[in-house]
């Protein structure tokens, strides 16, 4: 029998909101408390490019979910207070309430660790500048949307998802855009380089300065009030820069009381559970376990947080449901192009130590007698040993996304090229050809193989 118990959650995004909802329906009559830093709760960062171009009219409408939702089933919500620490031993917190300053002690029976990521710095003299903001949190983006209002020059740094979409939002909003990438390729992580080189070529397209293989070493300000970026190439005069640079787990709280990643993230099992059997861990606090790979690593979405969350939640008490993993899929529009990806790129692959081979597939994703029959390009990667799919991506003015979808539950069975090729798919010309874009990719992957395997 569960005897329900008192539950903490630090933190209340995407991952301590999934994790209360939860908690609501599998164990009524639990007591929950809530502690959030921020006076709001469950800002999509992704809505401040869509805030800058025009399309939310507000950014408070991209809070799907307020504190008193929360409230009124019960739930003891604690915003604007802050965990300084945590105690796991004794199963105590000592929590500041940001207003008053007042601290309090109080205790748990079970801690659900929600408590995120926040933007990693970049080591640059002068980071500290007025001029150079975040834009992660509700507050950030407010911030960040309010200063550029009357601002014209616009220095966007990291050349991610975050930073490609700022490019898009200032650019339709009427700025001038330089965005800065460290390294040779946009958004390296998730597409090849071909793919990236299109991408670019769109961005350039549309006026954004994009410069590559660059680092920016220092923030200073001019005579005129202005702040110069200075990089190891050329140096640009901005009056602003937001700063998109990667994430880092926030989990100093359990320093040394739960095993950790590399990187400070929590180390969970597939219950959400930490190395403390009263802790568990969710979102951009914990590591992931990647299919691709058959290994954990550092990911931080929000389809993540939100599994984990939801997962915390339902476990919290006892282990009724384990995760099933992720292929880490994720997706983007950019000037009316979708961008979509799934599992490994080619390199990435490669560095795992697979025998790793890659097809691309272009063609129209729909017949050619079809209005806007727009050309699709798929990249599909996968295992020449196993013939197994380790990852797709692709590109389209047609929105494509559900197809990075498709190959991520391809994926999540271990699906191979061979059922990629014949796998059944609906037909229309309204929205693909006889063998769908997918399967094409498929059967030209066969091809390079030699043909299918015999079974």
């Amino acid at each position: 029998m569960i005897i329900f118990m008192k539950v903490v959650v630090i933190g209340c995004t995407h991952a301590g909101i999934a994790a209360v909802r939860e908690i609501i329906k599998n164990y009524p009559g639990t007591e929950i408390t809530v502690y959030e830093r921020q006076s709001n709760i469950s800002y999509l960062s992704c809505a401040t490019y869509l805030h800058i171009e025009g399309t939310v009219r507000a950014l408070s409408d991209a809070l799907y979910v307020e504190p008193d939702d929360f409230i009124k089933q019960g739930v003891k919500m604690e915003v604007n207070h802050d965990v300084i620490q945590v105690d796991a031993a004794a199963h105590s917190l000592l929590v500041q309430d940001l207003k008053t300053k007042k601290m309090e002690t109080t205790t748990y029976d079970k801690l659900i660790m929600a408590t995120g990521s926040i933007t990693a710095i970049p080591a640059i003299t002068g980071i500290e500048n007025p001029k150079a903001l975040l834009c992660k949190t509700y507050d950030q983006a407010h911030d960040l949307c309010q200063y550029t209002k009357k601002k014209k020059n616009i220095a966007i740094i990291g050349g991610g998802y975050v930073g490609v979409e700022l490019a898009e939002g200032y650019i339709k909003s009427g700025h001038q855009v330089w965005l800065i990438q460290k390294t040779p390729d946009l958004l390296d992580r998730y597409v090849e380089p071909d793919l990236s080189k299109k991408i670019l070529q769109i961005l350039v397209s549309k006026g954004v300065h994009v410069i590559t293989g660059t680092k920016v070493s220092a923030f200073e300000d001019t005579p005129e009030g202005n702040l110069l970026v200075r990089t190891t190439g050329d140096d640009f005069e901005v009056d602003m820069a937001a700063i998109t640079s990667g994430m880092i787990p926030q989990t100093d709280l359990l320093q040394g009381q739960v095993d950790m990643a590399e990187n400070e993230a929590i180390i969970t099992d597939d219950y959400m559970y930490s190395s403390n059997p009263d802790i568990l861990a969710a979102g951009d606090a914990s590591v992931i376990h990647f299919n691709p790979t058959n290994s954990t690593m550092y990911s931080p979405l929000a389809s993540h947080a939100v599994r984990q969350g939801a997962l915390a939640g339902i476990n919290v008490f006892e282990r009724r449901l384990r995760s099933i993993g992720t292929q880490a899929t994720t997706g983007m529009s950019i000037f009316g192009y979708t961008v979509a990806c799934t599992g490994l790129t080619l390199a990435q692959a490669k560095k795992a130590q697979f025998n790793a081979a890659k097809v691309v597939y272009e063609g129209p994703y729909r017949p050619d007698f079809m209005p806007n029959s727009y050309p699709v390009t798929v990249e599909l990667v996968y295992d020449k040993n196993t013939r197994k799919v380790l990852g797709a991506q692709l590109m389209c003015e047609h929105d494509v996304s559900q197809a990075a979808n498709a190959v991520s539950v391809l994926m999540q069975y271990g699906g191979t090229i061979d059922q990629l090729a014949m796998v059944d798919m609906l037909f229309s010309p309204n929205f693909n050809n006889t063998f769908d874009y997918l399967n094409l990719a498929g059967q030209k992957a066969v091809d390079q193989e030699h043909g299918y395997l015999r079974t």
